[in-house]
């Protein structure tokens, strides 16, 4: 609802009550009356003027910034400002305007300033308790929307999650299932056992890739399963020049529950970017659970001279912006590159 609204929904309501009370006074008038009915029309006229003069006082003044500082001696001392409010505007209006205007006032010429305060005193508590109530009710309606924006926010965020997650794992390059399948291809003609292995390996991979979770989480021990079905595709590849060490340590891998293709990435990397065939030198990739719910991930190679690949694979800015995105302030990834060796060390903070 826009402020031109309000305003018109204000004036409209103020409308309202003038005009019921001028109505009233005009349905209920009668000649015999002291007061003629366009003095007492003018006269409550003036009295629902002063009276608007103090409901504004009271909502857009003393209980937004008394509430908003939370200060009680701000909204008494607010509050104590209330008859000067209403008194002076009554004044203005009915003892300066009206003389003036029309040559008639409301108090007699004398009355007294106490008793003038004292009088309209009388005519506080309503307005001050409706004005009150107003800031209440504006004050929920605004914590409303804010609730509803906020919801409407974390809706958009989510999906916004979604698919930028949907679009990172696009981006996970599949160049390992084009050389598995070149390598099918070849040994296509001498039906073999090592052929019948790959085949397998390689359908449990798909079967893992097109695995569907609803909430884009898998259990580790999956996710571990994967790597393994992973390097011993391309150990099929390489035969005894494979030199890659998988090991498992710390409390047993379970079924704590991690997001799906999160570890793969820095393996593939490694076997594109690093040295697999040096006995001496071997990819060491070690899976380490300290506590049931943390996850420390470590991958370290030679770095290749000879295949840096700058264009494929995910690149390390992809990484970092998904485990972002899954697990803010519950990770860690800290990489170490000096020409030689390459070293990624990843640990996570599991969920329950």
């Amino acid at each position: 609802m826009n402020r031109n609204r309000i305003h018109l929904y204000q004036g409209l309501a103020w409308g309202l009550i003038i005009g019921y009370q001028l109505l009233f006074i005009s349905l209920n008038y009668s000649p015999s009356d002291k007061v003629s009915l366009d003095k007492q029309l003018l006269l409550q006229l003036t009295f629902m003027l002063a009276n608007m003069s103090l409901f504004y006082y009271c909502f857009l003044g003393v209980f937004p910034l008394s509430l908003r500082r939370k200060s009680w001696p701000l909204l008494v001392l607010g509050l104590l400002g209330t008859p000067l409010v209403f008194a002076g505007s009554r004044y203005v209006l009915q003892e300066m305007l009206l003389p003036l205007l029309f040559g008639f006032r409301n108090y007699y010429p004398g009355t007294t300033l106490l008793y003038y305060l004292q009088d309209n005193a009388y005519f506080l508590p309503p307005t001050i308790v409706l004005a009150g109530a107003a800031v209440l009710v504006r004050d929920a309606f605004v914590r409303e929307k804010e609730r509803e924006n906020q919801l409407l926010v974390q809706v958009l965020e989510q999906q916004k999650t979604q698919a930028e997650l949907a679009f990172l794992r696009t981006q996970i390059n599949p160049h390992f299932l084009y050389n598995t399948l070149n390598y099918l291809y070849a040994q296509a003609y001498p039906v073999s056992e090592p052929l019948a292995e790959a085949v397998l390996r390689l359908s449990d991979l798909m079967r893992y890739l097109l695995h569907d979770s609803h909430d884009g989480q898998i259990d580790l021990g999956r996710e571990a399963e994967y790597v393994e079905n992973y390097l011993a595709i391309h150990r099929l590849r390489f035969e005894e020049n494979f030199c890659v060490e998988f090991a498992q340590t710390g409390q047993p891998v379970g079924g704590q529950r991690v997001a799906t293709l999160l570890l793969i990435p820095f393996v593939e990397n490694a076997l594109k970017h690093g040295v697999v065939n040096q006995a001496a030198h071997p990819v060491r990739i070690r899976l380490h659970l300290p506590a049931p719910n943390q996850l420390e991930f470590s991958v370290e190679n030679r770095i290749s001279q000879h295949h840096k690949d700058a264009t494929t694979g995910v690149g390390l800015p992809n990484i970092r912006r998904r485990l972002a995105l899954l697990y803010p302030d519950r990770h860690t990834l800290h990489v170490h590159d000096d020409g030689h060796t390459y070293r990624t060390q990843l640990t996570l903070l599991l969920g329950a």
